[in-house]
């Protein structure tokens, strides 16, 4: 600035033009700004540059809460997370269900009878159907609506002219075998003793809440 004063000072005992004032007044002006500009980038620094976010890694939710069910002396159940296995005892006509190594529930089943026993071995829940019908055992009525049998079994018996088969209903149906052997609920008649075509049959009020809590895979 006192460089830029001076020069101002000899130009003007010295009577410049008035086209030398201008270039004066233009170049001082210049030194000015390059001040200014210096200070701002002396109090306003360059931002750092953002460190990258790290990886995030997707966590299976627990399933939505659902209404727990009423009491029962057939089954209890405590669990919060998706279960990671079950085991069926024909034996003792019960299921248990374990999230890692801990039993987060248990229910008395119905499995098959000696006629149609329920297959042993390891399986896992190839399908989940909510609202499955069997097409294999139902009830057969007439072309009037009338029920003409029962207990009845597609390929066995015969359905008059006129009239129809229907499906035995297996609510919550968690397939275990292609052939149709499924968990799903049902009428369990006598605690304790087998009663179904093969199926493992749960009481109709804990089935929905395994069902949430089971995937496709489930050993």
């Amino acid at each position: 600035y006192g460089f830029a004063q001076a020069s101002l000072s000899h130009m003007k005992n010295n009577t410049l033009k008035p086209i030398a004032w201008t270039r004066a007044l233009t170049a001082l002006a210049a030194f000015a700004v390059a001040v200014m500009l210096s200070s701002c980038a002396h109090f306003n620094p360059p931002e750092p540059t953002p460190e990258p976010e790290p990886a995030v890694v997707e966590k299976k939710p627990p399933p939505k809460p659902i209404k727990p069910p009423p009491p029962s002396p057939l089954y209890e159940w405590w669990g919060k997370d998706y279960v990671s296995h079950i085991e069926v005892s024909i034996n003792e006509q019960k299921a248990r269900f374990y999230t890692g190594d801990k039993m987060v529930g248990w229910t008395t089943v119905a499995s098959g009878v000696h006629r149609f026993p329920t297959p042993t071995g390891k399986f896992a829940v190839t399908e989940k159907v909510q609202d499955k019908k069997s097409n294999l055992y139902g009830k057969i009525y007439n072309r009037n609506g009338k029920l003409v049998r029962r207990n009845a079994k597609m390929g066995v018996h015969s359905i008059p002219a006129g009239g129809r088969f229907k499906g035995a209903p297996m609510p919550y149906f968690l397939r275990l075998t292609n052939d149709g052997i499924g968990m799903h609920a049902g009428p369990i008649p006598k605690p304790g003793n087998r009663a179904s075509h093969g199926c493992i049959r749960m009481p109709r009020n804990f089935a929905p809440i395994l069902y949430r809590h089971v995937d496709v895979g489930t050993p």
